[in-house]
């Protein structure tokens, strides 16, 4: 991570926070998950192959579920970023407050993307039912264009520098 100018910038220990807690919240995501298509398809808890497959795997390439932890990490600190001249006094770091906070704004966005079915079928392409690179990619793509949707963000990724006419 680059630092620029301060390094008690209430940002950057903010994305410290959120780099630091990567690995438990990506397991989060994915038993919030199972859960959640248990809830959406199979509320019975029939066993079927496809929901045997689900529950027992738990060894699948985390590189894209990555990608959309990093883009929900960027909604939380554009939406929530941290308040510069925040006080604590009750004996926590920011640290700890901004993991605290993180968790909670995390599972809770987690729980409502799970009740849409669009988020669970290209999530499971992506994660549990992971077969080929170019579907899980696709279904990558999917699940950013819904999160940017659900969350009513528009990103614009420029390259090189911006050229303006001159008249």
């Amino acid at each position: 991570m680059i630092q620029k100018l301060f390094p008690l910038d209430k940002n950057y220990i903010l994305r410290q926070a959120q780099t630091a807690m990567e690995e438990s919240m990506l397991n989060l995501m994915v038993l919030e998950l199972k859960k959640s298509y248990t809830a959406l398809f199979n509320p019975l808890m029939l066993m079927d192959n496809t929901f045997k497959q689900i529950i027992d795997t738990y060894d699948f390439p985390k590189d894209r579920l990555k990608i959309i932890y990093y883009q929900l990490c960027g909604i939380y600190r554009y939406k929530f970023g941290s308040n510069q001249l925040e006080l604590l006094f009750d004996g926590r770091t920011h640290f700890e407050k901004f993991q605290e906070d993180w968790t909670d704004q995390l599972t809770e966005w987690i729980r409502d993307l799970g009740q849409h079915e669009q988020y669970v079928k290209t999530m499971l392409r992506m994660t549990v039912l992971f077969d080929t690179d170019s579907r899980a990619e696709w279904s990558e793509n999917q699940c950013k264009a819904f999160v940017n949707q659900y969350f009513d963000l528009k990103i614009v990724k420029r390259k090189g520098e911006l050229r303006l006419k001159i008249a």
